[in-house]
């Protein structure tokens, strides 16, 4: 595993991470004016298509890369310290794309990707919608919070519910962006570049061939597409691989703050005076150096986590509730270490730390709000992973 001072690309096979390094300086010098327009800059976003996102988990018929957990991780990382609002999107753009390229049927792919691999897909597994069956499929409506990117969308995966006569099980839908409207809604003090708005929804009818049962999602149960020869990177349960969408922003971001942190000291030791009756830097040193050496060996150790968990992923060894488990708890584990991480770095920075013009205090607003997302909370991924070792 690389430094925390240099990004990963010695696992790239599609060259995502090549192409994500391209990306980040345009992501960097643009996230100011994102944060103020509340949305990921369109730019930017096109950018992140062209690297490959967008196709990075699309089936291989379509046209996509059907890639790599490791690759699609390192390549986030690399965007995130610079941007990790722009990050976040590459990073769900690519989940939810594995998710219509894994278990909807042969004729739902076709027709999301008939215009090419470079499709972007926002969605939700969250069930905020309702369907009722209608001949051939659902009349679907509802409203989704949260859903990040959804102006730049082509279609959108949206989870609702459907009552059954004993009782109500999760679907999925595709919907193309003729069916759904945006409301402005997204208003945050983390994260604001994300654009994470709400997609609306009234009836509309989603025929079967564009909705699959969320069960399948969770367990892994892969759709008879394509002759029914599931890539490795679409046989993964969502348990196991969820978490790595949402912790390599914040990890990224972390490594990001590590190296802004870096250059700021260096210039602060080489350039402050050291006044009579004052503290000075020198004063603070070795406080200052502390902090720098233990955050950076967090970060190293946070990305150690979530390559293994990758890595695992690509192998096919997380088909078990106890190795899927493991994953979460690993994904969580890192986020914690990467707000501890930024949070000390943070403290350590000063008044300049705070200035608005500067990356330190976005990066250290936007992991503080990653840190919050359900599916990085570490109680119940720990209980999880424990309730498996038990049963071991």
């Amino acid at each position: 595993m690389p430094t925390a001072g240099s990004p990963a690309t010695g696992s790239s096979t599609t060259g995502l991470s090549t192409a994500a390094a391209a990306v980040a300086p345009a992501a960097g010098r643009r996230a100011e004016a994102a944060e103020r327009a509340r949305d990921v800059d369109p730019a930017v976003l096109k950018e992140i298509v062209r690297a490959g996102f967008a196709r990075h988990f699309a089936p291989a018929a379509v046209g996509g890369t059907a890639g790599s957990f490791t690759e699609l991780v390192e390549a986030v990382e690399v965007i995130a310290g610079e941007c990790p609002a722009s990050s976040w999107c590459a990073s769900l753009i690519a989940s939810i794309a594995r998710m219509a390229g894994a278990f909807l049927p042969e004729q739902g792919q076709a027709e999301i990707w008939a215009a090419g691999p470079d499709t972007v897909l926002v969605g939700s597994v969250t069930p905020f919608g309702t369907a009722r069956p209608a001949p051939g499929g659902w009349l679907v409506r509802g409203r989704w919070p949260y859903i990040s990117g959804v102006a730049h969308s082509d279609w959108a995966l949206m989870c609702g519910l459907v009552e059954t006569g004993t009782g109500s099980e999760a679907r999925l839908f595709a919907l193309p962006r003729s069916a759904y409207r945006v409301e402005d809604t997204w208003h945050s003090v983390g994260m604001a570049a994300t654009g994470s708005n709400t997609l609306v929804l009234d009836e509309v009818f989603v025929p079967e061939h564009l909705s699959f049962d969320r069960a399948d999602l969770f367990a892994g149960r892969t759709s008879e597409a394509w002759g029914g020869v599931a890539a490795a990177c679409h046989r993964a349960p969502l348990q196991a691989v969820n978490g790595l969408m949402f912790a390599a922003p914040a990890v990224g971001a972390a490594l990001g703050m590590v190296r802004t942190f870096s250059a700021y000291f260096a210039e602060k030791v080489g350039n402050a005076p050291n006044l009579p009756g004052t503290t000075g830097v020198q004063g603070v040193r070795g406080s200052a150096e502390q902090a720098l050496a233990r955050s950076a060996g967090e970060v190293d150790a946070a990305r150690l986590l979530l390559g293994r968990a990758a890595r695992l992923a690509d192998e096919g060894a997380v088909a078990g509730p106890l190795e899927a488990t493991r994953n979460l708890r690993d994904c969580a584990l890192a986020v914690d270490l990467a707000v501890t991480a930024v949070d000390r770095l943070f403290r350590q920075s000063g008044t300049r730390g705070q200035a608005l013009s500067g990356p330190m205090q976005r990066l250290w607003r936007d992991v503080t709000a990653i840190s919050t997302h359900v599916a990085l909370q570490f109680e119940p991924a720990a209980r999880g992973w424990v309730d498996q070792v038990l049963k071991a």
